[in-house]
């Protein structure tokens, strides 16, 4: 069989899917016959969710959107009943939400702190409760960590820090829904070549970034998507792993 002939008419769940490698990921499981569900978080990413599912569509697709902010453990249970509600089953589901605050400790605010603890950790524990909740048997769980990991780093603390957790998060849920065959996984990739990035980083920290990696440049969305599509297909014997696919930008 090949490799992505068992992604048909499989259902999958992105957190984020709207755009960046959330965006590429949909459009990338709609070209192999899969059902999507594209969560975005608000109004002000709607027309980007409206045009990610139209290329969905375009490419033969079936998808449909959902809104809610993830902070928010009610919206998390409801996006996974939507999926079920529409589709009527969930196959996988993959969280690449996140946000980036680079700030030295002295500065940040007790509500940053707990804004970047709620984006970064809160959201990914109650997604990955409520996906196996919802999934069929011998599903996959995926969640977006960060290189910074295995970087020692200053001024990321809330970043790297609201992260961490992610990776205890994957190596207890493997455990604790092996029985069901489900495996979950984390896909910790450098800085990503998107607007996502670049905000906070001046020209000289950008060319830093790049510098730590192969030919001197910055992690692609296209080189992550096809690492996460492996996870729900070939690569299903791995479980409770965090893989690093960063250029060396870290050699953990």
């Amino acid at each position: 069989m090949g490799k992505f002939n068992s992604l048909n008419d499989k259902v999958v769940v992105i957190a984020g899917g709207a755009k960046n490698l959330g965006g590429l990921l949909s459009k990338t499981y709609a070209e192999h016959g899969a059902k999507l569900v594209i969560h975005h978080h608000d109004e002000h990413s709607l027309n980007e969710a409206q045009e990610t599912l139209a290329k969905v569509e375009a490419l033969g697709g079936q998808g449909t959107l959902f809104s809610g902010d993830l902070t928010q453990v009610k919206n998390v249970e409801s996006l996974f009943q939507h999926a079920q509600n529409t589709f009527g089953k969930i196959d996988i589901a993959i969280n690449t939400v996140g946000k980036v605050l680079k700030k030295p400790m002295a500065d940040t605010t007790e509500e940053e702190f707990d804004n970047m603890a709620d984006i970064n950790a809160k959201s990914a524990y109650f997604f990955i409760k409520y996906a196996e909740k919802a999934m069929n048997d011998n599903g996959k769980i995926i969640t977006l960590a960060t290189a910074l990991l295995a970087a020692y780093t200053g001024f990321y603390a809330t970043y790297a820090g609201g992260k961490s957790p992610v990776e205890h998060y994957t190596r207890a849920a493997s455990k604790e829904y092996m029985d069901r065959g489900i495996s979950v996984n984390a896909v910790a990739p450098g800085p990503m070549d998107t607007p996502f990035f670049y905000p906070q980083e001046s020209e000289e920290a950008v060319a830093f970034h790049k510098s730590q990696a192969l030919h001197n440049q910055l992690t692609n969305i296209e080189d992550i998507a096809p690492i996460i599509t492996f996870l729900t297909t070939d690569g299903w014997w791995i479980n409770g792993q965090t893989l690093f696919a960063n250029g060396g930008y870290t050699t953990r």
